[in-house]
Formats: C-alpha cells, structure tokens, sequence
C-alpha cells in the first residue's frame, strides 16, 4: 500500500481499491490452503473463475487483474516470490458503456436550482458551475486549494489521478459564482477559522464526496432529472464540447485522461446526437 501510494501516487480511493481486491485474493488463496509463493497462473486463472462465478462482471475481474499485476509485479522487484504469475496473462476486454449524458437544457436547469440568496445555496452554485465548467472529477473539485485558483486568467490548477497536475480553463459564469462565493459565502462558513480548502461544509469544514454526491442528487431530483452524479456532469461537459466542435485532443487533455482511446467513447455519444438531428430534420429519415 505504502508503495502504490507513494512510489505510483495512486489516490486514496484507487489504495482502497487495490486492497479490497487483494483481501479477496488471499481469502481465495486460503480456501485452496496455498499462499503467495505457490500462485501460478493455472492458480490465477482459477481465482478469476472464482470471482465470475461469484457474481462479478467483466469491468470489476479486469480491475481485480490489474490489481494483481501491480501486487505481483512489486513482490517480484523486492524479491519475494521466485516468478510473477501475471507476467503473460493479458487483461479481458471489456464492452464500454456510453456515458449517460445531460442535455444542455438539462445542465442550465439542474444549475437554477441552488437558491443563491441563501449562503449554502450560493456555495452550491459555485459547486455545481465548476464542475460543468471544468469537467473535474468530483475528488479533484473538493482537493481544490485556494492556491489552485487564478480568476482573472481564467483557470483552475488540478490535480487528478496519480497527482498528475493539469491547468483546467473556466468560463466567465463560473469564475464570477466563484468570486461571489469567495467573498460572501466562504468567510460565514469559515467564522474566523483560517483553511486554504476551497469548498468548506457548514461548518468550515472540508466538504465531502458523500456531501457532494447528496446535494447533487437533491438538486437534481428538485430540477426532475434522473441519474445524476457528479461524474455525469463531467460527462456532459465532454459531450458538449465535442459537439460544439472541440477536436478530442483538447478535450483530452481538459479531462487529464492520460489515454486518448478514455477520450473517445465521447465520440460515440455525438454520433447519437447526429443521428438524433438526422432523424429529426431530414426529410428522407
């Protein structure tokens, strides 16, 4: 864990993931009385049946194998096991699922719903505008420090997966509810209490993803929309931009997927929305 978080500077929530998955590696392990240095890859492609057969879809084995990579290939380096059972085991493929996206309409409606008057209600737009403005991962928008800002150029300095650094552009709506936020809201919160967190609870405290995910869904259940997430916003953000003609190595990069091939299942959502404006106005259709 230690090496995965400070050699590979993977978050918090990958170091949660890798452990759960190698719990379970070892519970299947005992159950076949062996240990690590006995795990070949008959025995591993044992365990991944296991995990199948156990009710796990192809998304979640993959990840498991992944996982196992990573573990097997550091007790190979330290000289702990004689051979890496993973060395030529190659992960599944797995289908893509399209992102569900909102509609523009959508987003503007979902954005309506804090009530800016109110303090809380004025964060929340803040929030909410960033998000979609940004296209941030919800862990990269409650990481933010108000060093991460620079208002009058127009961006936001994140840090995302593995704390890659990336610059993030904002647009004039969302730096304007961040200057309101700043000025009238996030001084309440704090009460005299000094922190360079950005978003802060009630009670000045940092917000969190559990707080984020609860507000979003309120606000989107007020505005009648379903399935909303924070990541659906980021979604939405990278749809939008393609369709409004982005070329996907900008986006690329605005997102900090550090594969183009993560970009790309984009590209299939606005070849939905051209089959959508097809259907609708030719007349041949």
């Amino acid at each position: 864990m230690d090496y995965i978080t400070i050699e590979r500077g993977l978050s918090s929530n990958t170091r949660q993931a890798y452990y759960r998955d190698l719990q379970k590696h070892f519970d299947f392990l005992k159950t076949r009385g062996t240990g690590l240095n006995n795990a070949d890859q008959r025995l591993l492609m044992e365990y991944l049946g296991w995990l199948k057969q156990s009710g796990l879809g192809m998304r979640s084995i993959a990840r498991h194998l992944s996982s196992l990579k990573v573990f097997y290939r550091f007790l190979k380096a330290e000289d702990k096991i004689r051979l890496d059972p993973t060395l030529n085991m190659d992960t599944p493929k797995v289908w893509k699922k399209l992102p569900h996206c909102l509609s523009v309409q959508q987003v503007e409606n979902l954005l309506r719903q804090p009530d800016t008057n109110r303090t809380l209600g004025l964060r929340d737009r803040a929030m909410l505008e960033v998000l979609y403005a940004s296209g941030m991962r919800i862990s990269e928008l409650l990481g933010l420090k108000l060093n991460n800002l620079n208002l009058e150029m127009g961006y936001i300095l994140c840090y995302g997966k593995g704390a890659k650094e990336r610059i993030v552009p904002i647009g004039t709506p969302a730096a304007d509810w961040l200057k309101q936020y700043l000025s009238l809201t996030r001084p309440r919160l704090l009460n005299k209490r000094n922190s360079d967190q950005l978003f802060v609870n009630k009670w000045g405290k940092p917000l969190s993803r559990q707080g984020c995910w609860k507000l979003i869904k309120g606000y989107a259940m007020r505005a009648g929309i379903e399935r909303v997430t924070p990541h659906v916003l980021r979604h939405s953000f990278a749809s939008h931009l393609l369709e409004g003609g982005a070329d996907l190595r900008s986006v690329q990069l605005m997102l900090g997927h550090v594969d183009i091939s993560t970009t790309q299942i984009y590209t299939h959502t606005r070849q939905e929305w051209l089959r959508q404006v097809y259907q609708k106005f030719h007349p041949r259709a």
